[in-house]
């Protein structure tokens, strides 16, 4: 496997070599000078500098990959969620100490510079930071690997509020440029659309030729991921849409000047932003154009590659590539690699086939029916004609040569395992035909890849029981604390060999510490100053006081129904109510903190948004209850904000019904950082469980065979409501005006669909979620004993590594092996 990496500062470089090269930037590059440059200029002056760099390794890593002709990865992702770079990047440069001691004596603060740099946005939620992640590892772990995405010009959006509402507004993350990309013209690649297809025949031999519709341009750009100890450089290859042709100069001169640019405002809307609402039939279509858009893009970039070193030996493909479908975003892969083998290069139905089932594996990421994809089989005829012919050819040669033998004569098992979904229109199930047109399928949890072959594709695995496999999800310690937490970070190289962000098992050193009472103390006291920075950050931020001697309560992920939101939501009030029926009502002071966007076609999941922000606005300034209570909720959660709530927290909120969540990464961050588990048993809380020991973690609800029992039961929410007093009490303040003065019933739809519906359980987990709060509270005033598990949960976390994990996809899914990079 990859060889060892040093995390020493680099040596090649000094103090005075960075300033030079900052200056040198901002005088050649910029066209400015020292007294004159702003904070943004002197940011991408630095960004410049590092940049001399990266792309340096960029260039030798490709070399070397070239040269050795060495098999890769292609990971084809829709989300990437990179956030900042440049603090990153100096860190696996190993380059940090050296920049900030520089950036110092030229009168500057790093730390004001890399606030300048705007989050990249190019994701949502779990799905692409587990994609950053995962790109940081492959780069460190020295694996060939590129991952593809879209280039998005606004990303998914930027989050306001407004008298407690979601607004979504353009997220405009590169308005000026990123100096972290780079263009690659010389590498584009053209996608086809619409049209129709023609059989022609050469002699006896039919061909099918696809004349497309409309014909757009897909345009790369590079941006570099430097592997920990700055040896490795991989890239991750976006993809920006453009017309094939600029503007119609005819029209233009005719008097259209609006009309001559339709077609390149057209092409240019699929990489405009991420996920556009598909509430709508042209959201829909839209959000198909994205997918296949960037899966045709990147396996035409794979194809270009392999034919310039290999010709038309395709015997060597699947040797020397892998593509992995992470969910089942670029689903639409399949058919495509299908129809370049066959229409374009001239192969065979069975030996095209064989090629890409060796090539493709498939991530799935959850057990939501809604999250399986499924489009409509007439949009994907309008759209993709020539795809929709391979999808059918498939779906038939699958019920007859897998299943017909198997269940001979079982149309109720073929319908359950056709791609084709049957019924009012028919549908085309991408889940089907992401784990159909895979070698390997992987869940990202051991209890999720379970449920994976029992519930989700149980006649899938008795075909194939050997292509469904597990592998845990990992965070990168080198963003997750190192660069984010780097008191924490300080503080254990003390105790643990500095090489600790590459093995993440050397932390299993501090257990020895966890009841040494000075070592509490020490971590303590971390724990205490990053609290205390997080509440100034809070008071610039939204001018809202809190005090670092409460609990850090923090829930931040997607705002969806299953994550339960809303659960937390409920014990607030439920805590509130008690402190006004008794004020000498005695709780630890707790500062409960969201960070969520909503979905914008979400109607209840912005409402449970608006909810949290008129409840906060209520509590938050209730001088009845003494501060005992506060709810933070800063707009536009992103991964910048959450590297500063992290390192603070004290409780994790992993709250999800039990089943549901697929694994979690945010809870992964949070425990390593020093926060204690609140959580079901679901996802990769169990193995956190594990990991870190029951006593370490607090654990409620119901497990995921009890939600199948009381689902099977007949699960009734109001029969909760009407027994408990309490519960019953906090639900009915939505029906009234008591958070909305003068405007009541505006809260009215969540308690509604809990009364009357609860697809969540929310009702049925609520009394033991409150007792698990009180456990919490009780925890927390034994400060040894809380000291001792959150010392514990950072020293157990080296599982959820994602240097493992890509070590686990290598050994287990891609049959891949490091490769560094020539010095």
């Amino acid at each position: 496997m990859p060889n060892t990496v040093s995390a020493a500062p680099n040596p090649e470089l000094s103090v005075n070599d960075f300033k030079e090269s900052v200056v040198k930037h901002l005088r050649s590059t910029l066209g400015t000078y020292e007294e004159k440059a702003s904070t943004q200029a002197w940011s991408q002056a630095v960004a410049a500098a590092v940049n001399e760099l990266v792309f340096d390794g960029v260039s030798r890593t490709r070399k070397t990959h070239a040269r050795e002709d060495a098999r890769a990865v292609h990971y084809l992702s829709l989300e990437f969620l990179m956030g900042r770079l440049m603090s990153n990047n100096l860190h696996n440069l190993g380059l940090f100490e050296i920049a900030d001691q520089a950036i110092s004596e030229l009168g500057q603060s790093l730390t004001d510079l890399l606030e300048e740099e705007p989050d990249m946005g190019l994701g949502n939620g779990g799905l692409g930071r587990l994609a950053a992640c995962f790109l940081d590892s492959m780069a460190t772990l020295e694996l060939p690997a590129v991952g593809y995405g879209i280039h998005y010009e606004h990303g998914l959006f930027r989050q306001e509020f407004y008298k407690g509402h979601q607004v979504e507004r353009p997220d405009e993350w590169r308005e000026f440029g990123s100096p972290w990309e780079i263009c690659r013209p010389e590498s584009q690649q053209k996608v086809k659309l619409y049209g129709y297809v023609e059989t022609v025949y050469d002699g006896a031999v039919p061909k099918k030729v696809w004349h497309p519709g409309r014909v757009v341009r897909a345009i790369p750009w590079d941006i570099p991921i430097v592997g920990y100890g700055g040896r490795n450089v991989n890239i991750l290859r976006l993809w920006e849409s453009r017309a094939d042709k600029f503007f119609d100069w005819d029209v233009f001169n005719s008097g259209g000047y609006v009309d001559a640019y339709k077609e390149s405002v057209e092409a240019e809307t699929i990489s405009k932003v991420l996920y556009p609402n598909d509430e709508t039939d042209a959201g829909k279509e839209l959000r198909l154009i994205q997918q296949y858009f960037f899966s045709a893009a990147s396996i035409a970039d794979v194809m270009r590659r392999f034919k310039s070193a290999h010709g038309n030996d395709f015997s060597k493909f699947a040797r020397l590539n892998a593509l992995q479908l992470n969910d089942t975003h670029p689903a639409i892969a399949v058919p495509e690699m299908m129809r370049v083998l066959m229409d374009d290069e001239g192969i065979e139905w069975s030996q095209a086939w064989e090629i890409s089932q060796a090539t493709f594996s498939y991530t799935n990421h959850t057990l939501l029916p809604e999250a399986l994809e499924k489009w409509p089989l007439k949009l994907i005829g309008h759209v993709l004609p020539r795809h929709l012919e391979i999808i059918l050819e498939i779906n038939h040669r699958f019920l007859h040569n897998d299943v017909e033998p198997t269940w001979p004569g079982n149309d109720d098992i073929k319908r359950r395992l056709s791609i084709v979904e049957e019924g009012g229109a028919q549908m085309i199930r991408m889940g089907h035909l992401s784990v159909i047109g895979s070698h390997t399928v992987n869940g990202v949890a051991e209890i999720h890849s379970d449920l994976v072959k029992r519930d989700l594709f149980p006649e899938m695995n008795q075909l194939w029981p050997k292509k469904f496999t597990n592998v845990t999800n990992g965070i990168t310690p080198r963003r997750w604390m190192k660069a984010c937490n780097p008191r924490l970070s300080t503080l254990i190289e003390k105790h643990v060999d500095k090489d600790w962000p590459r093995y993440l098992e050397k932390l299993e050193a501090l257990k020895p510490l966890a009841d040494d009472e000075s070592f509490q103390k020490e971590y303590m006291a971390v724990k205490q100053a990053n609290k205390e920075e997080l509440v100034g950050i809070i008071k610039n931020l939204m001018d809202i006081d809190i005090s670092a001697d409460a609990i850090f309560d923090i829930q931040i992920k997607r705002l969806h129904e299953y994550k339960r939101q809303h659960l937390n939501l409920l014990h607030i009030m439920a805590q509130y109510r008690r402190l006004l029926l008794n004020p000498d009502y005695d709780m630890v002071p707790r500062v409960y903190f969201f960070g969520a966007k909503a979905a914008p076609g979400y109607a209840l999941a912005k409402q449970i948004i608006f909810a949290i922000n008129k409840v906060a606005e209520k509590i938050n300034n209730d001088e009845r209850i003494g501060g005992k209570i506060k709810i933070v909720f800063p707009a536009n959660y992103r991964v910048s904000l959450a590297e500063k709530l992290i390192p603070a927290a004290d409780v994790s909120e992993q709250i999800s019904l039990a089943g549901k969540e697929a694994s979690g990464t945010g809870n992964m961050k949070l425990a390593l950082n020093g926060a204690i588990t609140l959580g079901t048993l679901d996802g990769a809380n169990i193995e956190i469980a594990e990991e870190a020991g029951s006593e370490n973690v607090v654990i409620f609800g119901m497990e995921v065979d009890d939600v199948i029992a009381k689902q099977q039961a007949g699960y009734n929410p109001s029969d909760y409501y009407h027994k408990n007093e309490e519960l019953k009490a906090v639900l009915d303040w939505f029906d009234s005006d008591f958070f909305t003065p003068g405007e009541p019933r505006l809260l009215k739809d969540i308690k509604y669909n809990l009364v009357d519906h609860d697809p969540f359980m929310v009702l049925a987990d609520f009394d033991s979620y409150c007792e698990a709060q009180e456990k919490i509270d009780a925890l927390y005033r034994d400060k040894k004993a809380w000291a001792r598990s959150t010392i514990i949960n950072t020293a157990s976390l080296a599982k959820f590594n994602s240097d493992r994990s890509m070590i686990d996809y290598a050994k287990n899914i891609w049959n891949l092996g490091g490769i560094a990079a020539d010095d």
